[in-house]
């Protein structure tokens, strides 16, 4: 079904980071954007569809106006929304947001660092970072916390006037992914929906102020999409669950991958989902809605095999599935495939 094209050279290795891989694909242009996060840099690559040409940039995590920062980067990834593209980029120290060809930072966040505990106190040091990025309906982008809040920003169409207009409090843990459902031409009623680290999901509706619908618990879930109406999350265990977004109700289950997935996505016209995982296996599954009964069910389609590689990042290059990308820690390359 796919065949491997060939790779593309990054200048460093990915780490061993959830959902390490950002795609966007530049149409007008003819070009797709990759990204992949080595410790406290982002490795960006342009590469134009014919296969001729790329270009490379590398973004630090750093505050403006400081020369160099060991912040570890924790996730980056685009927010396509419809006025405009954005790279989002999360560390240890806040949020960065770039034109989307890494070239101009338009905002920062800091994050709240506490000062550290006196020894009298005897409390732990939790650990403070961003983590899980995605854009909601026309202006909006939510970045979750360490915490287990949710920023939420309302991005202008143009400018650096981004600003914070909501903080989300549904989930005790740390969030460790969100995804969000494009408005499109259809009613959504959940457009947002986030994992953290004891498993648990929140679904939200996104508007002037975000209202939780449902929560889900669960264990261990590391990727989340949303996907008509129905959330998709991977799991430590290897498993992949389909629940109906509103109400909860468990559609199917799906004993994916043997070792932990890293890495979800869906190509939303048709239907194809992806999921990568430890076990050096990328699978690509076919997701089918079923009106009366308001059901989806998931088949198997197709298998390919990373030899000796702990994936990390697995993204779709195009919105059919046409295409698809993989990164695996300590491998400086983007591996591609294609439809045969």
């Amino acid at each position: 079904m796919y065949h491997k094209e060939k790779s593309i050279q990054i200048k460093n290795s990915a780490s061993a980071l959830y959902n390490n891989l950002g795609v966007l694909r530049i149409a007008p242009r003819r070009l797709t954007y990759f990204t992949v996060v080595h410790a406290n840099v982002v490795n960006m690559v342009s590469a134009s569809w014919d296969g001729l040409n790329y270009s490379h940039r590398q973004l630090q995590s750093k505050e403006p106006n400081v020369s160099t920062s060991t912040s570890l980067i924790t996730q980056a990834a685009f927010c396509a929304l419809p006025s405009r593209d954005l790279l989002v980029v999360t560390s240890q120290k806040g949020i960065q947001m770039y034109e989307s060809d890494g070239s101009i930072m338009v905002y920062w966040h800091a994050l709240d660092i506490p000062e550290t505990t006196t020894e009298l106190l005897c409390v732990p040091a939790q650990a403070v970072f961003a983590r899980g990025i995605s854009a909601v309906c026309e202006s909006y982008i939510c970045v979750g916390l360490s915490t287990g809040a949710i920023l939420v920003f309302d991005v202008p169409s143009k400018g650096s006037n981004i600003t914070l207009s909501d903080v989300m409090e549904g989930h005790k843990e740390s969030i460790t992914d969100m995804a969000s459902q494009c408005c499109g031409g259809e009613v959504c009623i959940a457009d947002l929906v986030s994992a953290d680290d004891g498993g648990n999901l929140c679904v939200w509706q996104s508007g002037e102020e975000f209202k939780l619908l449902n929560h889900i618990p669960g264990f261990d879930c590391s990727s989340v999409k949303l996907w008509k109406g129905t959330v998709v999350a991977g799991y430590g265990t290897g498993q992949i669950r389909l629940y109906e977004a509103v109400t909860g109700i468990l559609h199917a289950e799906v004993n994916a991958h043997a070792r932990w997935i890293y890495s979800l996505d869906i190509a939303p016209f048709s239907g194809l989902l992806l999921s990568a995982a430890e076990d050096s296996l990328v699978r690509v599954w076919h997701l089918t809605m079923t009106p009366e009964s308001h059901s989806v069910e998931i088949a198997h389609l197709y298998n390919e095999c990373v030899t000796d590689t702990q994936i990390c990042g697995a993204k779709f290059c195009d919105g059919d599935g046409y295409a698809f990308a993989v990164t695996g820690y300590d491998l400086s390359e983007i591996i591609r495939y294609t439809q045969s």
